[in-house]
């Protein structure tokens, strides 16, 4: 499979994934301000999921720009990457609909723990056909240390989501803050 193919499902899933989110959403029945506020939990656990999926898609276009072509680890772990991204706005819409009650908060991060761990998966088949490119092998160096920091952050969250949601949600946006903008690091070794 060539590398634009592989790009250019994995941009259709994730347009796909966003739209289904989108459409969980329910309209107000009443036109009042209360049932507008009543939805802050349901658009407060899109916003934040559509973050994520931004931060995958963004990180997903530099990882495989990294690659010439592809082989089969990197299209089964790309898939595998996938199907946890698509389970997104099942936990996104639990998550909402319930007010982030503990266990809705708890799968959500052990979905982004899922996702985290398949992402690095992807990165490490990559890796394995980039080995002659020592730039590249440090931008993935730091792409590792920022899985760790996130996988342990979610580990935390689904700790503390037993004590109190709110820190699980904080955790969720720290680790959105720490991958916000893509590592530039890959985009070097490339253009080199």
């Amino acid at each position: 499979m060539s590398k634009t193919r592989l790009e250019a499902f994995s941009d259709g899933v994730l347009a796909i994934i966003i739209t289904i989110m989108v459409l969980e959403i329910k309209t107000p029945h009443n036109t009042s301000w209360t049932a507008l506020l009543e939805q802050l939990p349901v658009f407060s656990s899109y916003l934040l999921s559509f973050i994520f999926i931004g931060i995958y898609w963004g990180n997903h276009h530099n990882l495989i720009g990294a690659v010439s072509h592809t082989n089969a680890a990197i299209i089964w772990s790309n898939i595998n990457l996938l199907f946890w991204l698509s389970l997104i706005p099942f936990a996104t819409g639990w998550m909402g609909e319930n007010h982030y009650a503990q266990n809705t908060v708890i799968l959500y991060a052990i979905l982004m723990l899922l996702c985290g761990i398949s992402f690095t998966i992807l990165q490490i088949c990559i890796e394995r056909i980039s080995k002659e490119n020592t730039k590249l092998a440090h931008a993935f160096a730091c792409l590792k240390q920022k899985s760790i920091f996130s996988v342990v952050c979610y580990l935390l969250a689904i700790a503390l989501a037993y004590y109190n949601t709110l820190f699980s949600a904080i955790l969720f946006c720290i680790v959105a803050a720490r991958w916000i903008i893509p590592d530039r690091g890959i985009e070097k070794a490339i253009s080199h």
